[in-house]
């Protein structure tokens, strides 16, 4: 089993940052891809963005690209967004998640641990 703990989320005014973390258990962290999704109230969960298991790959919601830049630190057993340039339609709670395959995957289906998830809240 693996446990989540993100961390990072608040309020900001647009055109803001923030950087959210995601702290993961386990040994074999360093094998598994990670993905960060968001979801509003009434919506489904959407994809942001997933990195494979060395950093190596990297794909972004078209929606985020050039503005979020995700990246691992696999000796600290954690996952980092960096978020730039927010907008307000980037308010939504913002869970990180973890694939034991260790290819990076757009599809929440494909994920098999979630955190709780961390509130940002972008005002205009």
């Amino acid at each position: 089993q693996v446990q989540l703990v993100e961390s990072g989320g608040g309020l900001v005014q647009a055109g803001g940052s923030l950087r959210l973390s995601c702290a993961a258990s386990g040994r074999t962290f360093s094998t598994y891809a990670m993905g960060w999704f968001r979801q509003e109230p009434g919506k489904e969960r959407e994809f942001v963005a997933t990195i494979n298991w060395s950093g190596s790959s990297t794909y972004y919601a078209d929606s985020v690209k050039g503005r979020f830049t995700i990246s691992r630190d696999n000796a600290k057993n954690t996952v980092s967004l960096q978020m730039n340039s927010l907008k307000p339609e980037d308010t939504a709670v913002y869970y990180c998640a973890v694939r034991f395959l260790g290819i990076a995957g757009r599809d929440a289906n494909a994920y098999d641990y979630w955190g709780q998830g961390t509130q940002v809240t972008v005002s205009s």
